[in-house]
C-alpha cells in the first residue's frame, strides 16, 4: 500500500464509522456513509493533501484507488 493509501486509510478510520478497513477498489456509492459524511471526508482529504477540490469535483472519483492515483499523480 502506498503512503497516500495509508494516509487515506487513517483518515477513514479516524473519521468514518465503518465496521471494516477501507477497500481501495469498492465504489464510494457502495460504502454505507451519508452524503454529509462524504462531503466532510473530502474536506479532510482536501486539507490533508492540499488539493483544493470543490465538492462536485470529488464525484469524479468512483473508488479510493482512483483518488489515491490522482493524489499521487499530483505529487501526493
Amino acid at each position: 500500500m502506498s503512503n497516500t493509501a495509508d494516509r487515506l486509510g487513517t483518515l477513514i478510520r479516524d473519521n468514518l464509522d465503518l465496521d471494516h478497513d477501507p477497500d481501495l477498489d469498492v465504489k464510494f456509492s457502495d460504502v454505507a456513509i451519508s452524503s454529509v459524511e462524504a462531503v466532510a471526508f473530502f474536506k479532510l482529504v482536501n486539507e490533508e493533501f492540499s488539493l483544493g477540490l470543490a465538492a462536485e469535483e470529488c464525484r469524479q472519483f468512483e473508488t479510493l484507488r482512483q483518488l489515491v492515483d490522482f493524489i499521487d499523480a499530483r505529487g501526493g
